[in-house]
Order: C-alpha cells, then structure tokens, then sequence
C-alpha cells in the first residue's frame, strides 16, 4: 500500500483573523514536499482552490517546483477541478510536469470542494454533472490517442489535432476522487480508473458498501482486478503524545471546520465531535505513532487499500508542526505499517 501526503495549501490565520501572505506559505510547502521525499513517503497531493484561505490554485506550478528538489516522491493533485477546466491545458501542463519529474506526474480529477471555480472561469453550476462528464471524456481520450478528434458541448471540437507534449511513455496517469455518490464510482469504476473517496466525516465503514460497489462495476467491464487501485484521503495529524497532539490541533482544525460550515449552514464543531472521530472507527487520524498506525491498517483491512493519503494541513497549522507531523508519518508511521503488511 502507498502512503502518502495531501494537502489543500491552507493558509494559517493567527488569533488576530491575520491572514499568512500566500507567498510565505508555498515557499514552506515546497519545503515540506522536500521532507516526504527524504523520508520515503510514496506520493504528494495538493487540492485547487480559489478562496481566500488557500494558497493554491495552480497545483501543477507547485508541483513542478517540488519537482526540481525531489527525487523518487509522486506528484499531483488532490485534486484538479476538471468541470472548470480545459482538458486540453489540464493535460499539457501535466504533461510537461510528467516530463520534468521523470514520469512522476499523476492528475487527480475532481469535482472540488468549493464552488468558486464555476463563475470565475465561466461556467454555470446548472451544468454540473454535465461539464465533468464531457471533461473526462476529453481527457481521458487525450491520454489515449494522438492527434485527437473530438465534439462536445462546451468546448469548441478538435479535428485531427495533435495535443502536445505528451508525458512520459505516453500514458500520463489519471485518478478520479469522489465524494461518495454510486454515479461517481460508477463513472471511475466504467474506465477503469484508479479512484479515491474523501472519508471526512461519518464512519469509514459507511463507505464499505461503495468500495465493494466499485470492485464489482471495474470486473463487470472487463478490467483486471490485478491492475485495481483504490485509496482514502483522511483528515490527519501525527505527533509523539496522542492527547498533546489532540489538545494542540483541535483549535485549529474546528476553526476551520467553522469557517466552511458558516457557509453550509452547518453549527459549530464542537469538541466531542473531534474526540469521536478519533476514536476507533471514527473518521480522524489524529494522534500517536501506535494509534495512527493501528487506524491505517484498519483501513487497508476494512477497504482493500492501495493508497492511503493523510490531509494534514486542514486549518493551515504551523510550518513547524507539519514539519515534525510529516517527519513522524515518513520515518515511523509509514515504515510501522509497511512492515505490519509485509508480515
């Protein structure tokens, strides 16, 4: 099983409503996909956004600047927000990353978390469903065949148009993230694409039923089960004390968990929430080397993983923290659970 690291690019807001300049913040996360690397950890991912509180919204710049100071790390999204993108330019800039990185280039298309990406590039949130879609279609047909032809609705056609530069072995690989609704992972399962869920609330086992859902559909069109990956993006922070590192974390991540629920209409987050989703079979990886250790395995176990990725940077905490979380995730939890799965 790989594991790994995603991020949303958070933006850390100190107890004054200060916001940290964008640029103070790529600058460390280049420094901390620098860290991944070197202790081992199998991929990074880093969300699009187009908010205030984020500093990304070209995760391909950043990535192809990590490129440059890591070696062996896989780079990508976490993800790309197809439906308001063009597939041709998504694939190009991928493209030359794959290039850059020596093939260690991965796309992961999605939906997104927010919602800004529609009106900013012009596109209406009627078309939702419709627009990623079409979208995946073209890409995938991109990352398939060259010169392309092609029509749809909400691009202008390509007629027996070369789509250039093409990634490394002319394959660049694509992921699809999904929420948890049966016509995504239809959608993934139907290509044959490797797919990971978003369990960010609830209880993972909720989500059994759609892991087994996609198994079934990927056999039903005649892909090999062999080639099958599938992975989990989970809230996480790791620390020496479990209860220290709990205590340390909770006021930032409620509020962040405060700031999005203001506009969704949800009530504050309140600490008992936390404190069950650490439990055992709750949704938070938040805590020691042995517990966190104990939860990933629980995972692979419960859903027959391939990958699992740690969102640790949900509520911008310090660089310093991260830093520490992420040396603790590559050289005890990650070694701990290879281990435990080898035997």
């Amino acid at each position: 099983m790989e594991m790994g690291v995603g991020m949303f690019g958070d933006l850390h807001i100190n107890n004054k409503g200060e916001i940290q300049p964008a640029g103070q913040r790529l600058q460390e996360l280049i420094e901390e996909i620098k860290l991944m690397d070197e202790t081992g950890l199998d991929f990074y991912g880093i969300g699009e956004h187009h908010r205030p509180d984020y500093a990304v919204s070209s995760p391909q710049i950043i990535l192809a600047a990590a490129a440059t100071v890591t070696k062996n790390i896989k780079l990508g999204s976490a993800v790309s927000v197809l439906s308001s993108a063009d597939p041709v330019k998504l694939y190009q800039d991928f493209a030359t990353l794959d290039l850059i990185s020596g093939g260690r280039a991965e796309l992961v298309a999605g939906r997104g978390s927010f919602i800004e990406s529609f009106p900013l590039f012009g596109n209406s949130l009627a078309d939702y469903d419709a627009l990623f879609e079409e979208k995946l279609e073209l890409l995938l047909k991109i990352n398939h065949e060259n010169p392309v032809t092609w029509k749809g609705k909400f691009r202008p056609a390509l007629e027996n148009q070369l789509i250039l530069p093409r990634a490394v072995n002319d394959h660049l690989s694509v992921w699809v993230a999904v929420g948890g609704t049966p016509e995504s992972v239809v959608r993934a399962a139907k290509n044959g694409l490797p797919v990971i869920f978003a369990i960010i609330g609830g209880s993972p086992a909720q989500f059994k039923p759609l892991f087994d859902y996609y198994r079934e559909v990927y056999q039903h069109y005649g892909h090999d089960i062999t080639q099958l990956q599938v992975g989990v993006h989970m809230h996480a922070f790791f620390g020496d004390d479990s209860n220290t590192t709990a205590d340390e974390y909770y006021p930032v991540y409620s509020a962040q968990m405060d700031r999005i629920g203001r506009s969704r209409g949800w009530p504050p987050f309140q600490r008992h929430q936390y404190d069950a989703g650490r439990k055992k079979n709750g949704h938070l990886i938040i805590g020691d080397v042995n517990e966190s250790v104990d939860k990933i395995i629980q995972m692979h176990e419960l859903f027959g993983l391939t990958r699992f990725s740690a969102h640790m940077d949900v509520g911008g905490p310090s660089h310093a923290s991260l830093m520490k979380s992420i040396e603790i995730f590559g050289n005890k939890i990650a070694p701990a659970v290879r281990k435990a799965l080898k035997s």
